[in-house]
């Protein structure tokens, strides 16, 4: 069971979001269940997707990499397995470091980042755990360590999106794939 909702089949959505599964699916070789557990409610699905691209895939001062590593930092905290999971796999495949993702979600303080990266994951998790504590001195050391304001921005709405995601994950029980553990782990073989 992959969640305590009710989980439609991909022919019973919408046919744009029959499509968007289809096309994660031929990239992934899978579908990640949180798209088949928030399908639940279908417009939701959508609003989600669309934010969770406009965020995960805008160009910008963070690479692919240090994303999965606020997603993943940050979903820790919050003891979301499915996000740590899933997120820490594609963080391996992105890094190509099978080990980053272990660290980061166990301690994230100890770490095979540099100090930028330190910096970064320190405000996302400020902006996940106590926002209401952020101040100046937060974006200046921010500054200090090469990122643009819009950088800041980036860091704190993925914080706070996959926050959200994390408590979703957690209220529906979402179960990660099987596919997600191994993958960035191990060398692929060749094809025969």
């Amino acid at each position: 069971m992959i969640s305590r909702f009710p989980v439609p089949q991909v022919a019973e959505l919408p046919a744009d979001l029959q499509q968007r599964i289809q096309a994660v699916q031929d990239k992934a070789g899978f579908v990640p269940n949180v798209f088949l557990v928030l399908a639940h409610r279908p417009d939701e699905l959508r609003a989600f997707m669309d934010y969770h691209d406009a965020l995960m895939l805008r160009p910008g001062g963070i690479s692919k990499g240090e994303k999965e590593m606020i997603v993943v930092a940050t979903s820790a905290a919050n003891q979301c397995l499915y996000c740590v999971v899933a997120h820490g796999a594609i963080l391996r495949v992105y890094e190509k470091a099978p080990l980053l993702a272990d660290q980061v979600s166990v301690n994230w303080r100890k770490a095979d980042i540099t100090p930028r990266q330190h910096a970064m994951l320190d405000f996302a998790l400020k902006v996940s755990r106590e926002a209401g504590k952020l101040d100046d001195s937060d974006f200046s050391k921010l500054s200090s360590h090469g990122f643009a304001q819009e950088d800041a921005w980036d860091i704190g709405a993925i914080a706070a999106f996959f926050g959200m995601s994390n408590r979703l994950a957690n209220m529906t029980s979402m179960q990660p794939n099987v596919e997600f553990y191994m993958m960035g782990r191990a060398a692929r073989s060749p094809a025969s």
